[in-house]
């Protein structure tokens, strides 16, 4: 209890991480998002890696692909979150968002997609598609590191308006 200081260690702790996170939170999101992926995913590894459950947050983006909001969008278990397209859908047209990066944690501490993260995902970008919102990426991140759905092929590139 006196080396601990009665939890001013674990508080002096917290606002450190705090001072990283806002840090690392500014230097994302300075620029456009998608110009510096690696100050994101050292963001989003940093904020979520170690987080005892799932949770799926997005970050809605506009046409210049600028952070208009980052959002927790659902909170879960130790092995799944529910996801819902059409909150997310809906969320995304009252911020007016052109444009999204999904992300979520695995408690596990395994990076891989399970298949009900490429099936949501995939509903996602369905239901984005049909409302003119573009999912970038989805990214997963865990203790051992982290992964893109982009980077895996298990998002298709973005095709020009005919």
């Amino acid at each position: 209890m006196r080396v601990l200081g009665n939890g001013a260690v674990a508080r002096h702790l917290g606002i450190i991480r705090d001072a990283m996170l806002h840090a690392l939170r500014g230097e994302a999101m300075s620029g456009p998002t998608l110009g510096d992926s690696k100050a994101l995913i050292d963001y989003l590894c940093l904020d979520m890696a170690h987080l005892p459950t799932e949770r799926l947050r997005v970050l809605f983006l506009n046409s210049s692909n600028r952070l208009l909001y980052d959002e927790t969008v659902s909170m879960g278990s130790v092995n799944a979150a529910p996801v819902y397209p059409r909150e997310i859908m809906r969320r995304a047209l009252e911020v007016g968002s052109t444009a999204l990066i999904l992300a979520h944690n695995h408690p596990s501490g395994d990076p891989r997609p399970s298949r009900g993260d490429i099936e949501a995902t995939r509903r996602i970008a369905e239901a984005g598609r049909a409302l003119d919102v573009v999912v970038h990426d989805h990214v997963i991140v865990a203790r051992s590191g982290w992964s893109s759905f982009r980077a895996l092929g298990l998002l298709q590139p973005v095709e020009a308006a005919a």
